[in-house]
């Protein structure tokens, strides 16, 4: 597993408690010294606040321990999965394009990077180089075909 995503997911594990620990417990006690608590609006979102950043650490966590037990070696060798380079043929428009399919967590400003989780990474996920992949988006029903696949192995 890349170790800029689990670093990145730790970094952002490590801001959301020490905010649990230090800023939202002052907020409380802030908004708490203010007086009646039953109609102290600020007391009401300090609290909500830290129930977002439990929620949040909690996902955090559960993420990291999933790509941490993420086994690369244990990917197809001929199959697309994460890591692996295609071009694709949009059977549509007639254009090709090359993509790496990534977590959602590596995407970013490279339009080459397409996430494992998108309706089309899913569909393309599983499939060999010659399939015809069948996608339904939001924009209707988008026909590809799997031109070169190059997986994880062939390209580490």
């Amino acid at each position: 597993m890349p170790k800029h995503v689990l670093a990145k997911l730790e970094n952002d594990l490590k801001v959301v408690k020490n905010a649990l620990l230090t800023e939202i417990p002052e907020e409380i006690a802030r908004a708490a010294g203010q007086g009646d608590l039953s109609e102290n609006a600020e007391y009401e979102q300090a609290l909500a606040k830290r129930d977002m950043f439990q929620s949040k650490m909690v996902t955090l966590e559960k993420r990291i321990a999933e790509l941490a037990s993420l086994d690369i070696s244990r990917l197809p060798k001929d199959r697309a999965a994460y890591g692996s380079i295609l071009t694709i043929l949009d059977l549509d428009s007639d254009e090709e394009k090359t993509y790496k399919l990534v977590l959602p967590e590596e995407l970013g400003e490279d339009p080459g990077l397409l996430s494992i989780s998108s309706p089309i990474g899913i569909a393309l996920v599983g499939q060999e180089e010659g399939s015809e992949v069948r996608v339904k988006i939001p924009a209707g029903v988008r026909r590809f075909e799997i031109l070169v696949l190059k997986t994880i192995h062939d390209v580490a």
